[in-house]
């Protein structure tokens, strides 16, 4: 009986046992329980090799198998904790920190369990002892990856169901790369590698992934990665706030880098000229190296306009761009009084080649033209600070040189000029002038210096082997034309042609060892193909006489020389304060230079003709008036005189750790010029011309002065008379003219800290709009800033870093400070006015990392009133940003708001309003 006992005690502890391990096994279904080390050993698999981490899959050695397996390759597996094999549900359960391998398929989680009939993985997360969700699943397939609360995947279908997904994918193209595209569902189905279905989704590229400051819910939808989301009904979710934007249908490209598509406008009303849609069209990429922007505004008045802007760029090869906008703007309607009909165009073309590219050739282009009008009738906002701009300027440039000796440098250049401000003056007046200026081509040659008299490779000595000569040819076609006739044939019509051949002489030495002197002449060998002839024509009864000039067409030609010399030196002197002083020693270096010039007559050039209203022999040359000068009646014999002046100052460096004093320029340059003419029959000495320029305050404060000084009077008719001003009763010289212009920049971190002064300075964008355009690269005149296409310059996650540096409470206030006076005097004939005289100025205060203000106004003393005035508001919303630009008052008056997605991928996701501009 007692043996009995014991052996009913231990097939009682034995039951209990078998018991206890099957409840064990029965608990490792659920998926959640705290994070405790597992005691309990898993039991050992039928076959060895499941005990190796990387092992084949053991189904087809499992005898409960009844099919074939289909894996191509090993699994991988391991977890931190426990791995068990349950032979009785066919599974293999791994237990913290587990990770499965097959393939491209990775995935990690908090617990996995492997069901090796099925080939299917479960996996989710767990618990820790606080009660907290830890060790989400990481689901990566190939480059796709996907973070979610639990997953369901098959190997040999490679379908999945996943709940509460998480995948980020990068599309578009904004200023500075791609943009993050956030994709979360509740519940999504991997259809294969390339299709997914997600339901209850959401999209964003809000960089806070727990609660998105905004996001567009979708109900269903199909989710290719990298390439699109084609959604059924969507709409715009405001701080999980639903907002009355929606769409019955949407799609959402995906695609990295560059991809043809539509360009949403933006909808508005004009007073003027009714509703309009503005800024919509499509964007087309040629290749990886182009591509062009179509855009366009409609009113319904019939004002419309177009716009075209493509851009390319070739490392290490070219890059540029070439804008073309045109508008066509109606005012009221046919039948009214106050109907007008205005054609504006632009043009702008941008090209840069890489030097090393082709080192001996070099091809260039900047082109800005078109209506004289366009920016300051323009409807774009954009186009506001350019209506300050008076030329347009343009500039096409081949050049090629041959590097054999001797070196021949030749450049093939188009040119253009206008001015503007003459153009408006004159259509105000109802007039026409002719304010372009063209030369269609201009071809420019030389040869480089020859020595004849010394080697090519030695050292020059002497007068001899300094002896020099070039040749060089200047040849142009250039036209003087008005808006009216610009691109048509009457452009021609007052087109002049000609070239210039010059060869220069010289040659230096010094005397005395400190002065050195310069020899030499210039001959010229000018070409025209026509000439003008002058003849008398008397009048008819009491009527006086003309002088008819009538045009010869052929080729002609004359020349000329003339001979010079120059001796100059350079004179130092430093007036020491001794080194213990701050001002340590002042340094100025003199430059005189002394210069005779001689140029004789060529009377051989010269006709006559008799005036009879004055009975006096008028002499002319008839090739006055051509493109290249003409000769000079009566010979020259001048003498120059300049003196060019540099004063520094030496003082003492704050810094105790220097060990030099430092340097401080007082004057960077001042001039003095003037001449004396030894032939002129009356006013000998030339004016004396005075200009010079300075750097102060560290740099940040830049001033350039020049004057003009006569020292002869002036009659009643302010014509200058052979008399000395001082014995008219003046002062030893008469000023002439006068102008300053002085530009001062300042901002927070001029009075930080002194960083590595060899950093380089942030390199300017070559395809700045306002720049390209003939404008400031500042915001003196306002931001010239395209609204339709406003993408954010910072990254969200550059953003993050700056509110890392400087928090919403800092101390630290970013802010810059700009200012440019300018003032033109000018009194030749005792007027005593200023011709221009104004003073502008522009700041900008980061209030907050996320909050900007800026202004830009100035003041003309002229003519008494307030320059163009902008205010600017900015703040950065994270994922949107806000602007809100105000001129108050002017000709331009007007104000602009703006508030949309920064994201490149849902940039059309904007609001714009704005005024319209108040003409006076």
């Amino acid at each position: 009986m007692q043996s009995n006992k014991h052996f009913l005690l231990f097939l009682f502890i034995l039951f209990i046992g078998s018991t206890a391990i099957f409840a064990q096994e029965d608990r490792v279904k659920t998926i959640t329980f705290p994070v405790v080390r597992d005691t309990a050993t898993a039991p050992q698999a039928p076959m060895p090799v499941l005990r190796d981490t990387t092992a084949n899959d053991s189904i087809a050695t499992d005898s409960l198998n009844q099919k074939q397996g289909t894996l191509l390759d090993k699994i991988r597996y391991k977890a931190k904790d426990s791995i068990r094999l349950s032979q009785r549900q066919q599974k293999i359960f791994l237990y913290n920190e587990a990770e499965i391998y097959y393939q491209d398929t990775e995935l990690k989680a908090g617990i996995i369990i492997m069901d090796y009939v099925k080939n299917e993985v479960y996996a989710g997360r767990v618990k820790d002892s606080l009660g907290n969700y830890t060790q989400l699943p990481f689901f990566k397939q190939g480059t796709q990856e996907v973070r979610p609360d639990s997953i369901r995947f098959n190997f040999d279908t490679q379908k999945a169901l996943i709940w509460n997904s998480r995948t980020e994918q990068q599309a578009g193209l904004g200023q500075l790369g791609s943009d993050a595209m956030k994709v979360y569902a509740e519940i999504t189905k991997k259809e294969n590698d390339s299709v997914y279905f997600l339901s209850e989704g959401k999209l964003t590229t809000s960089t806070d992934t727990v609660n998105p400051d905004y996001y567009i819910r979708v109900r269903k939808a199909k989710f290719v990665p990298k390439k699109k989301v084609i959604a059924g009904y969507s709409n715009l979710y405001i701080a999980d706030v639903p907002t009355p934007i929606a769409l019955p249908f949407a799609y959402f490209p995906l695609t990295v880098g560059r991809t043809a598509g539509l360009m949403m406008p933006t909808i508005g009303n004009d007073p003027n000229r009714g509703y309009f849609l503005q800024g919509g069209g499509y964007y087309i990429p040629f290749s990886d190296y182009a591509d062009i922007t179509l855009t366009g505004d409609f009113y319904t008045n019939g004002s419309y306009g177009f716009r075209t802007q493509s851009v390319y760029s070739k490392r290490y090869k070219y890059r540029g761009n070439v804008n073309f906008n045109y508008q066509n703007l109606v005012t009221s309607q046919k039948g009214f009084s106050d109907y007008s009909r205005n054609t504006l165009y632009n043009i702008q073309i941008s090209h840069s080649q890489d030097p090393k590219t082709s080192p001996n050739s070099r091809f260039s282009a900047s082109v800005n033209l078109g209506s004289s009008t366009y920016f300051q009738n323009s409807l774009l906002q954009r186009d506001l600070p350019l209506t300050q701009n008076n030329n347009q300027s343009s500039s096409i440039s081949y050049s090629k040189t041959f590097p054999n000796y001797p070196a021949v440098n030749m450049s093939l250049t188009a040119t253009h000029s206008s001015n503007t401000r003459q153009a408006i003056t004159a259509a105000e007046n109802n007039a026409t002038v002719d304010n372009i200026q063209m030369t269609l081509p201009t071809l420019q040659a030389s040869v480089e210096r020859i020595f004849p008299f010394a080697k090519r490779d030695g050292i020059k000595k002497g007068a001899i082997q300094n002896i020099n000569f070039q040749y060089d040819v200047n040849a142009r076609n250039s036209l003087t034309t008005n808006d009216e006739d610009f691109f048509t044939a009457a452009m021609f019509d007052n087109a002049q042609v000609g070239a210039r051949h010059r060869i220069p002489i010289s040659t230096n030495f010094k005397i005395a060892k400190f002065f050195s002197v310069s020899m030499g002449g210039s001959y010229e060998d000018v070409w025209t193909l026509e000439t003008y002839r002058r003849d008398f024509v008397p009048g008819e009864g009491n009527e006086k006489g003309t002088v008819a000039i009538d045009t010869v067409q052929g080729f002609d030609r004359f020349n000329k020389y003339n001979l010079s010399t120059s001796i100059g030196t350079t004179v130092y002197g430093t007036f020491n304060f001794g080194e213990d002083k701050k001002l340590q020693a002042i340094r100025h270096v003199m430059r005189p230079s002394l210069s005779y010039g001689y140029t004789p007559s060529f009377e051989q050039f010269f006709d006559e003709y008799l005036d009879e209203n004055s009975g006096e022999v008028v002499q002319y040359t008839r090739f006055q008036g051509t493109l290249n000068g003409a000769p000079s009646l009566g010979k020259s014999n001048s003498l120059s005189f300049s003196l060019a002046n540099t004063l520094e100052a030496k003082v003492r460096d704050k810094d105790s750790t220097a060990t030099e004093a430092k340097k401080i320029p007082l004057l960077s340059n001042f001039n003095i010029s003037t001449g004396y003419n030894f032939e002129a029959d009356s006013l000998k000495l030339r004016p004396l011309t005075l200009n010079g320029g300075t750097t102060i305050l560290d740099n940040k404060m830049s001033i350039n002065f020049g004057a003009g000084l006569n020292p002869y009077a002036i009659d009643n008719n302010g014509r200058a008379i052979d008399k000395w001003n001082i014995d008219n009763g003046g002062s030893l010289f008469r000023l002439t003219r006068a102008n300053v212009n002085v530009s001062y920049s300042i901002s927070n971190e001029t009075f930080g800290r002194k960083e590595d002064d060899g950093e380089e300075e942030e390199e300017r964008d070559p395809y700045d709009y306002g720049a390209a355009s003939g404008g400031r690269d500042d915001d003196l005149f306002g931001r010239s800033e395209g609204y339709n296409d406003y993408q954010n310059n910072q990254r969200d996650d550059e953003r993050e870093s700056d509110d890392i540096e400087n928090p919403l409470y800092a101390t630290k206030i970013p802010w810059d400070f700009r200012l440019a006076y300018s003032a033109t005097y000018s009194n030749p004939a005792r007027q005593n006015e200023f011709s221009s005289h104004s003073l502008m100025f522009s700041g900008n205060v980061q209030l907050s990392p996320r909050w900007k203000v800026g202004v830009s106004s100035g003041y003309d003393f002229k003519n008494q009133g307030f320059t163009l005035t902008q205010f600017r508001f900015e703040r950065d919303l994270k994922s949107f940003n806000l602007k809100f630009d105000w001129t108050p008052f002017g000709q331009f008056q007007r104000w602009y708001f703006f508030i949309g997605i920064k994201s490149s991928v849902l940039k059309d996701l904007k609001w714009e309003n704005r005024s319209q501009p108040f003409r006076q």
